[in-house]
């Protein structure tokens, strides 16, 4: 028997500057602030969302696409390194910009 779904197209954007950057793992659920739902009901947190919070409280941006419908999960953190700012799904705040202080934010001009 032959299981057949219909064709899916992701669009992924390249928000890394460089291939240098440190990332740890942290814990995510569905009640971080950036939790969409997609076209399958799943609550997902996309990659390239500043973590936890985007604000002065920030730690790093979320490496992966993380689906946490069923719970808690793991996804890498950037701690460090080059990332396009205007390419991340939304923009990280002035007081999260500061409060990442090894993370250089590059303007896409620059590239």
């Amino acid at each position: 028997m032959a299981y057949v779904r219909p064709t899916e197209t992701i669009d992924e954007k390249n928000f890394l500057a460089s291939s240098h950057f440190i990332s740890f793992p942290r814990q995510v659920d569905s009640t971080s602030y950036a939790v969409k739902t997609d076209d399958r009901g799943h609550k997902v947190i996309p990659a390239g969302t500043v973590f936890p919070t985007n604000d002065a409280s920030a730690e790093g941006v979320t490496f992966d696409e993380v689906d946490v419908t069923y719970g808690a999960q793991p996804v890498g953190v950037i701690v460090e390194g080059y990332i396009f700012g205007k390419k991340l799904p939304v923009e990280p705040a002035a007081a999260a910009i500061t409060a990442l202080k090894k993370i250089t934010f590059v303007d896409e001009t620059q590239a």
